[in-house]
């Protein structure tokens, strides 16, 4: 184990509750103290892993309604699911709505864009 940050008051004092982990690679926490009136901080660490998307729901019918999660999302020129290729719309910089294709397999989506090809966190499951 390496330690990536050890916190005083100044920035914090023990982390409370689970990180979570954004599209953009990056964790997130909180610690209940600390900061300039000691009511706790909020902060972000790196550890350097790639941005990625993340679809909701993870699973889906051929035809289904699937929202795409990610971090610079305008300018995406294709969505696949598993090498098929997808219709899709860009909804915001965050957020690409598209629907299962016709020939979709269990597998990774991924997501082209001006700022680098992203892949799904998980496999999507293509229902029967």
């Amino acid at each position: 184990m390496t330690t990536l940050h050890s916190f005083d008051l100044s920035d914090g004092a023990h982390p409370y509750g689970p990180l979570v982990q954004a599209t953009n690679g990056h964790f997130y926490g909180s610690t209940p103290n600390g900061g300039a009136n000691n009511d706790g901080t909020l902060f972000a660490m790196s550890v350097g892993l790639s941005p990625f998307i993340e679809t909701r729901p993870t699973s889906g019918k051929v035809g289904a309604t699937v929202i795409i999660l990610g971090t610079n999302l305008t300018g995406t020129t294709s969505v696949r699911f598993h090498g098929t290729p997808a219709t899709f719309r860009v909804v915001s910089r965050s957020e690409i709505k598209t629907t299962v294709p016709a020939g979709a397999t269990t597998g990774k989506v991924t997501v082209k864009t001006p700022h680098g090809a992203f892949l799904s966190n998980l496999p999507f499951r293509v229902m029967p």
